[in-house]
């Protein structure tokens, strides 16, 4: 256990060592990759819901005309029966 302990404080250690290192420039340009990243996930993200959404509005679209020529249809069957009476 104590050398697990010790294997932990060295590896802490070293990494406070290095993020102390890091000249600011370093650190800008790990922020901006960080962002570059974040900005990419995002951007991903959206593309899949509005892929969805488009999917959303195609089917739709198609159930709304079938309806609306079956409805014209019925309007014409209906006319046609009111003009026999």
């Amino acid at each position: 256990f104590a050398t697990l302990a010790s294997a932990v404080a060295v590896t802490v250690a070293h990494a406070e060592s290095q993020a102390q290192s890091m000249t600011p420039v370093q650190k800008v340009l790990q922020l901006m990759e960080g962002m570059l990243a974040k900005g990419k996930a995002e951007k991903h993200d959206e593309q899949v819901q509005f892929a969805a959404y488009k999917q959303f509005c195609d089917d739709t679209t198609v159930e709304k005309q079938r309806a609306i020529a079956e409805a014209n249809e019925q309007i014409d069957v209906l006319k046609a029966d009111i003009e026999k009476a």
